[in-house]
């Protein structure tokens, strides 16, 4: 003991040389036995002794963690002063998040030579032994007599900084704490911070084994201390045992600061629980009034349709620029939420500005919308209302982690209970439009009807923001209203990587149309966008006039938060490919910003010749109009640069009006007429019929969680048809892919393209029941 002090005094004789003293000359040699205290409450003395003059302050506290709620840590630092001097000897005083430090503990009474606030500073470490602390243009370098004793300081400054700012934080908010909370908000946050407390005593525990096992393993390091060994082997014992020390200043560093905690949270209850009631009462008020909202504007769109029709067409009415006699609509200013993403304004406006012209010889308009006939069967007007099902993202999502998302079932909670197929049939729904086209003797007149009827096709899709059924491989659908309506529909999904179905009409009404659709989506965040991937045909059997046409793309707003909503955009190119006219129809972005209709859709209908001789103008989600051309001039410029083309037109004629929603709608997925009779039980439909897939039909029961259970068996059992399936061609070479059973690829000598055309024996098989050849895909 006596060298140990003396190897101190003389390292400090010089104290600006202290930097460059080894490590163990400032570092005690610990004693067997006398081994600091482990409980986290019990301060150290100082053992380490600089001169003989300084020996009555080692018996006083001195450096050690501080107790629970105490502020107070004192101890012996070095101090660096100048380049004279270098670092001096400091008694320092660490009490309500001030650092102060004295040259004597006496000092403590009258002078102060200096003080850093701890809520302000910046603590580093430089090396071992070194502490620099910062705060704005005041700088303390520090230096600790041992590495131990330099983690105890740093430890009581982190925590003292920690609880400056944590008051420093409160006092603005002192007065939120006596707000009173009611009696199960008070025993929520008892329960809680009896937990806490709980979690606590189970951390005591294991602090106090860390003490336990940490003295025993300090007093097996002093025992081999005392053998006698190599003296670079002493060295390391003597590291072990600083570092074990260290290790049990950590943890009693870590209990105190989580008892901290406890205390914190006892303290801060009331004003968390204030705030969290505020948010609770701010939501309530939000979905109230979003509520609110919706119901009124339900009623002013059912009052809109329902309410008497206007003069659109009367020649006094003055036109807009499109030549469209436009009713007010004030409504539509709150046809969106506030959760709605909005397109910019498109750049490329109309090349073409509309005058409606007086002819007193034209009638103002003819009505093609009426149904002629009334259905001699009658069909169901409604189905089971769509339950009130929450839905939970993250439980689907997080079962996409690691796997292919074709393999990921997903629920049928974001369908609605009707298949692809089923909507696809759905572009029927205005049927009577190409009844009229089949009618007309003239060819431009007749493009404008079924103009029109390739706008009707996404009227039924404004409110629909529910999901259709994908179709397994070989499901059929047929809608047979031959009777009713003069066509016969069958719809067969030919291909399921990529999903593609084929879709063929007969009408007996002068008319035959296919299509083949594949659907191609991508998902941008914020919104997906479902892209049709195909040709559509329509015939028309006494003239021959065949015109062909695509879909536009349509996309889905808001996919993860706010109100779903559907828009159309991108152009339809129809061209008569006997005549060689076209229709140029162009579905604008929705745009809050923009001054023009929403929903818009223009077109121009134009001879071989390209000269226009109608105008199209309408919304998708309403109404077509036409107007036909009288006169054509140049414009002036507009402010784009571009030059547009002036048409004088005669008053528009109607030529599609959406049919108003059944009632009830809204709580029936908001089918229309016709797609509310798309399920409807039929007899003697083939047995891959989507009317007869149990996951739909229980969907539509209101039984989702067994239509879950049912969909997952449905598509794995179409999986293992698959596997069968390749696992049989593999043995044959002659044998290929799947093979539709109604329809077969041919070459499109149109398009060039390899499509998929109906080669007919579905209604043959119908009337005899020849169902055999049919899969079992249910």
């Amino acid at each position: 003991m006596i060298k140990n002090r003396q190897v101190n005094k003389i390292s400090c004789q010089n104290p600006d040389k202290i930097s460059a003293c080894p490590q163990s000359a400032l570092k005690p040699r610990p004693l067997a036995g006398k081994l600091p205290p482990l409980s986290p409450t019990v301060t150290h003395t100082d053992t380490t002794r600089m001169d003989d003059s300084s020996s009555s302050a080692a018996s006083t506290p001195a450096s050690g963690t501080p107790a629970p709620g105490s502020d107070t840590y004192k101890g012996w630092l070095f101090k660096w002063t100048n380049y004279i001097k270098g670092y001096q000897r400091r008694w320092f005083v660490l009490s309500n998040g001030l650092l102060s430090y004295y040259r004597t503990q006496a000092e403590m009474a009258h002078t102060c030579r200096g003080t850093i606030n701890l809520a302000t500073a910046h603590i580093d470490t430089e090396d071992a032994c070194n502490i620099v602390l910062s705060s704005g243009g005041r700088t303390y370098h520090l230096k600790a007599s041992t590495e131990v004793e330099r983690q105890r300081w740093v430890t009581a400054l982190e925590l003292a900084k920690a609880k400056a700012i944590r008051m420093m934080n409160d006092q603005s908010d002192d007065s939120a704490d006596e707000e009173p909370i009611s009696q199960s908000d008070h025993s929520e946050i008892q329960g809680t911070l009896k937990t806490l407390a709980s979690k606590l005593d189970d951390l005591s525990t294991c602090n106090d084994l860390i003490a336990k096992h940490g003295a025993a393993l300090q007093r097996s390091l002093s025992e081999l201390e005392t053998l006698r060994v190599p003296l670079e082997g002493g060295e390391k014992i003597k590291a072990v045992n600083e570092r074990a020390t260290l290790f049990r200043i950590t943890s009693n560093a870590m209990i105190n600061a989580c008892r901290d905690f406890l205390d914190l949270a006892e303290s801060h209850s009331r004003r968390w629980q204030r705030v969290l009631q505020h948010e609770r009462e701010q939501r309530t008020h939000l979905e109230e009034t979003i509520e609110q909202l919706a119901k009124q504007h339900n009623s002013l769109e059912r009052a809109w349709r329902e309410a008497p029709a206007h003069a659109v067409n009367t020649p006094a009415t003055p036109a807009t620029d499109t030549g469209v006699s436009e009713r007010p609509r004030k409504e539509e200013a709150s046809d969106e939420d506030e959760d709605t993403e909005y397109f910019d304004a498109m750049e490329d406006s109309p090349a073409f500005i509309t005058v409606t012209a007086t002819d007193p010889s034209h009638h103002s308009s003819n009505d093609f919308s009426g149904k002629e006939l009334q259905p001699h069967r009658k069909r169901r007007t409604q189905i089971p209302e769509k339950p009130n099902y929450s839905l939970n993202l993250w439980s689907i999502m997080k079962n996409c982690i690691g796997k292919e998302l074709s393999k990921i079932p997903m629920p049928v909670n974001f369908n609605e209970p009707l298949s692809m197929l089923q909507r696809l049939t759905e572009d029927l729904e205005y049927h009577e439009l190409l009844d009229k086209a089949a009618r007309c003797e003239n060819s431009l007149e007749q493009m404008c009807l079924v103009a029109a009827f390739s706008v009707s096709s996404y009227s039924t899709t404004v409110h629909r923001t529910a999901k259709p059924f994908n179709p397994l491989l070989g499901e059929t659908y047929e809608l047979d209203r031959l009777e009713e309506f003069g066509y016969r529909s069958i719809c067969e999904q030919v291909s399921h990587h990529p999903p593609a179905a084929a879709h063929h009409v007969m009408s007996q009404r002068g008319w035959t149309l296919w299509q083949e659709i594949t659907i191609a989506s991508k998902f941008r965040g914020k919104y997906l966008s479902i892209m049709p991937l195909g040709v559509i045909h329509l015939q028309f059997h006494a003239s021959g006039n065949h015109y062909v046409w695509r879909k536009v793309t349509s996309t889905v707003h808001n996919i993860i938060v706010g109100k779903l909503w559907i828009d159309q955009s991108g152009d339809i190119d129809i061209v008569n490919h006997r005549t060689k006219e076209t229709c140029q129809l162009k579905f604008s972005p929705y745009s809050y910003f923009s001054r023009e209709v929403p929903r818009k859709v223009t077109g121009v209908v134009k001879d071989s010749d390209s000269q226009a001789h109608y105008i199209l103008s309408g919304t998708w989600d309403d109404k077509m109009e036409s107007a036909k051309i009288m006169q054509s001039s140049r414009g002036s410029s507009s402010s784009e640069g571009k030059q547009k083309t002036v048409y004088q037109t005669l008053t528009p004629k109607l030529l599609w009006k959406k049919y108003p929603l059944p009632e009830n709608a809204e709580n029936m997925y908001c089918f229309s007429a016709l797609a509310l009779t798309l399920n409807e039980e039929e007899e003697g439909v083939c047995w891959t019929d989507s009317r007869l897939r149990p996951d739909q039909r229980l969907m539509e029961a209101g039984r989702w969680d067994e239509a879950n259970v049912e969909k997952q068996r449905l598509e794995e059992k179409q999986r293992a048809r698959r596997r069968r399936r390749e696992a049989e061609a593999s043995k044959a070479i002659d044998e290929g892919d799947y093979m539709p059973l109604w329809f077969h690829q041919r070459t499109d000598g149109l398009t060039g393209e390899t499509i998929y055309v109906y080669k007919g024996g579905y209604w043959e098989a119908k009337e005899r029941q020849a169902w055999n050849m049919s899969p079992d895909i249910f």
